[in-house]
C-alpha cells in the first residue's frame, strides 16, 4: 500500500518512519523542497492549490493523508475525487477556520469559549462590550504556534489590535481564566473502532508548545472521561478517520475546547516510545484500514520537551536514562521546531529530573512542578 502524505514536514516524516515497519510506502507533497519528510520518502515540490500537480501526485496512491491543517480543502476535495483522503476535508473545512470550529462545538454541546464573528471594526468594538476584558482577538485562518491572534487588555488596545490583524476576518473569543491547558489525542477507524490516550498536560511559551506531560498530573478519571466524551462526538459527526488532537483549558474541574488539530499533533510526540502503539502508527492504521493498537502507556509517565531553535549536543541528550532524542533534519533558526526528545520514567519524580535535566541543556527554562 502506498499512501501520500499532503505536508512534508516533521509530522510527515514521523509518519512514515512508523509506517516502514508495517510494510507502507509512502509519497509526499508538499511546496517547500527543503521539507525534511523528503530525507525519507519521494518528494514532490508543488504548490497544494495546483490541481494538474495533485492529479499526478494521485497516481499510483492507494489513500491520502495529511500532516497540516491549512491544507485547501478544495485540493483535498479533488484529490477525494480520484482516491480515499483521511480523515475527509469536512475535518480540515472546520479546522481550518475558528469560526466554524467554535460554531461546530456549539452545535454539539461541547463546551467552549464564548465567541463573536469580527468584520469591522465596529463590530469589534461592540462584541468587546459584550465580552469585557480581556478578550482574545484571532484571525480565522492561519493561525497557529500564537500567530494571528492577540490579547485585549483593556478598550485602549481595540485600535491597535485592529490596526495590526484587522482587515481579515476574524474572531474575538472571552478570555479563559484556565488553571491549565491540557489535549487528548485519540484515533478512530475506518469502522468506527475509537482508541483514546491518556490526558496530557501541555506548557507553552510565546504562542509555542513547549513540554508536554502523560498522564496529565493529578488529572482525575472525571476529567479523563469528559474529554473523551468530547472527542467521541467531535470525531463521529466529521465521521473523522484517523488521529486527532483535541486541545482543552482546565477550569477548576471542568473542560472547554480550544481547538482541534485534525492530524497528529505535536503533544502526542510522547507516545512514540511511551504507548504500546503511537500516535503515528495509529494514524496510519485508521487510514489504511487496519485494526487499531493499544493506546496503553508502556511505562507510568512519559515526557515531550520541543527543541526550538536549537539542538543540544546529542551525546548530551543520550546519556540521560529514558531519553530519546528526534532530530527533524531541519536547519536551526530561531523559533522553528527542530527537534524534540521524549522521557520515560518509572515516577513523577524521576519524570521531572529528567525533563529538568534537558532543560538545563537548553536557553529556554520551563516550571515543571
Amino acid at each position: 500500500m502506498t499512501i501520500g502524505i499532503l505536508g512534508g514536514g516533521q509530522l510527515g516524516r514521523m509518519l512514515a518512519l512508523s509506517g516502514y515497519p508495517l510494510g507502507l510506502n509512502f509519497k509526499t507533497f508538499d511546496p517547500s523542497s527543503e521539507a525534511v519528510a523528503g530525507h525519507v520518502a519521494p518528494l514532490l515540490n508543488e504548490d497544494p492549490n495546483d490541481v494538474d500537480a495533485l492529479g499526478w501526485f494521485s497516481k499510483g496512491l492507494d489513500v491520502v493523508t495529511y500532516e497540516w491543517e491549512n491544507v485547501p480543502v478544495a485540493s483535498a476535495r479533488f484529490l477525494e475525487q480520484r482516491v480515499p483522503v483521511f480523515p475527509p476535508p469536512r475535518a480540515l473545512e472546520v479546522a481550518g477556520d475558528r469560526l466554524k470550529e467554535k460554531s461546530f462545538f456549539r452545535e454539539l454541546g461541547v463546551p467552549c469559549p464564548d465567541f463573536w464573528p469580527i468584520s469591522t471594526r465596529q463590530d469589534l468594538e461592540l462584541a468587546t462590550r459584550e465580552s469585557g476584558f480581556p478578550c482574545v482577538l484571532k484571525t480565522r485562518r492561519f493561525g497557529y504556534d500564537g500567530k494571528g491572534q492577540m490579547v485585549l487588555h483593556e478598550p485602549s488596545d481595540v485600535a491597535r489590535a485592529w490596526d495590526e490583524i484587522g482587515g481579515v476576518p476574524l474572531i474575538l473569543e472571552a478570555f479563559v481564566a484556565f488553571d491549565r491547558e491540557l489535549s487528548i489525542l485519540a484515533t478512530r477507524s475506518r469502522e468506527g473502532d475509537m482508541r483514546f490516550y491518556p490526558l496530557v498536560g501541555n506548557h507553552h511559551r510565546g504562542g509555542i508548545l513547549r513540554l508536554s506531560i502523560a498522564p496529565a498530573p493529578d488529572h482525575t478519571a472525571e476529567l479523563q472521561r469528559d474529554a473523551e466524551t468530547f472527542a467521541h462526538k467531535i470525531m463521529d459527526k466529521l465521521d473523522y478517520v484517523g488521529t486527532m488532537a483535541l486541545e482543552l483549558f482546565q477550569v477548576g474541574e471542568r473542560l472547554a475546547a480550544n481547538e482541534i488539530a485534525p492530524r497528529v499533533h505535536n503533544s502526542g510526540h510522547w507516545t512514540i516510545e511511551g504507548s504500546a502503539t503511537s500516535q503515528f502508527e495509529n494514524h496510519l492504521r485508521a487510514v489504511a484500514g487496519l485494526p487499531l493498537g493499544s493506546t496503553q502507556m508502556r511505562t507510568p509517565c512519559a515526557a515531550m520537551v520541543n527543541l526550538i531553535g536549537e539542538l543540544p549536543e546529542l551525546a548530551k541528550v543520550l546519556r540521560i536514562e529514558g531519553a530519546h532524542a528526534h532530530y527533524y533534519g531541519k536547519d536551526v533558526k530561531p523559533n522553528r521546531k527542530v527537534g524534540h526528545v521524549t522521557l520515560v520514567a518509572d515516577d513523577d519524580s524521576e519524570l521531572k529530573s529528567r525533563v529538568d535535566t534537558i532543560l538545563k541543556l537548553l536557553n529556554f527554562r520551563e516550571i515543571t512542578s
